[in-house]
């Protein structure tokens, strides 16, 4: 059938460890990227840009950061939300004294000050685990919350207390501030992601992945192993606050264009953790999986209604939200606890098998 690969030998063992190592996954993934660059940014209006898609991607990159954490490393975590505020504020000084230097390469940068706080905050783990952790996690969450409301510093004593996203450009065209328009930010946003998803699907399936799993499995059989759980786990929460970091300056200076302190507050720890549980732990793919049907589903049921001719008030909007994430988290936690992404595998294991699916 189309999707097999049937005449494609591996004569090397670096052929057969390829990130795609079935020809078909490879086109795919080519094709999808032309429509993202070449389709999308002309023939999405700016609802749809602003709305789903570049929110879509940025929380991508967060629920990637903490997918590293807790899929792949097994450190549970509930400090998301404060580790995006920590890129987004270091993003917006970093604007302040560094007028003249790119803002991609800045919010990048600003990436590196989350990572230093997460590897702080992470110190911990080399003696706690588990709900301990999560409690230690949540301590940081609070305080980081604290500290961007009570030092008026990190907002260059704005009056209202808000970080605003000034205007910058990249080769002559507004990508960030008022007249930034929605095709420039989206095509900025898509290619971050695009490099930081590469790095991250090479940084899981190499030495540092490997060892994030031992820990998740059995963390003494994998220091008995020769595996140093100190680096191990001190790199999995930098790696993961890096990429948190990221999303969170990414969150104010391509989207919402400015931001108080509640926008990093709990409620987006949890909303970055259910990304991962639904759309399942230790997978790259499955983070995207997840911060897209996370993010769309409020937009979802407000559209279906509105075809229907039907008018529903928001509160209404938000009560049927939580109580579809609170039965498919539950829902998947019991069928699938490895979530859309273990579908979407069975789903290829039966196409590479057609017409003889088990």
């Amino acid at each position: 059938m189309f999707y097999n690969e049937v005449g494609q030998f591996k004569t090397s063992y670096r052929a057969d460890q390829a990130l795609f190592p079935i020809r078909q996954d490879l086109i795919a993934l080519g094709v999808f990227l032309i429509f993202l660059y070449a389709v999308v940014p002309f023939t999405f209006n700016n609802f749809w840009l602003n709305t789903v898609v570049i929110p879509t991607l940025i929380f991508g990159v967060a629920t990637i950061g903490l997918n590293i954490l807790t899929g792949y490393a097994g450190q549970l975590s509930f400090g998301t939300g404060a580790f995006m505020g920590v890129g987004a504020y270091t993003a917006f000084k970093l604007t302040t004294y560094f007028p003249e230097i790119n803002i991609v390469i800045l919010i990048l940068t600003s990436g590196v000050t989350s990572a230093a706080i997460g590897l702080f905050f992470g110190i911990p783990s080399l003696r706690i685990k588990g709900l301990y952790l999560a409690v230690a996690t949540l301590a940081a969450q609070f305080f980081l919350e604290w500290v961007f409301i009570q030092m008026h510093w990190l907002n260059n004593y704005s009056e209202s207390g808000a970080i605003v996203a000034p205007t910058r450009t990249l080769f002559g065209v507004a990508i960030t501030g008022p007249s930034a328009t929605a095709s420039a930010r989206y095509l900025v946003v898509l290619s971050i992601v695009v490099l930081l998803t590469w790095i991250a699907a090479n940084l899981v399936r190499g030495r540092f992945g490997r060892s994030w799993r031992a820990v998740r499995d059995m963390d003494i059989a994998a220091e008995l192993i020769g595996i140093s759980l100190f680096g191990a786990k001190l790199r999995a929460f930098a790696v993961s606050s890096f990429y948190c970091g990221v999303s969170g300056a990414m969150l104010v200076f391509f989207l919402y264009g400015a931001a108080e302190p509640n926008v990093f507050d709990i409620n987006r720890s949890f909303s970055i953790l259910f990304m991962v549980i639904i759309g399942g732990l230790g997978s790259i793919y499955g983070s995207f999986l997840g911060a897209a049907f996370i993010w769309n589903l409020p937009i979802i049921i407000r559209l279906i209604p509105l075809a229907l001719g039907l008018r529903v008030e928001p509160v209404y909007t938000e009560f049927l939200t939580s109580m579809i994430e609170g039965a498919l988290i539950i829902s998947v936690l019991i069928v699938e606890p490895r979530g859309f992404a273990r579908l979407w595998q069975i789903a290829r294991e039966k196409l590479r098998l057609w017409p003889f699916p088990y």
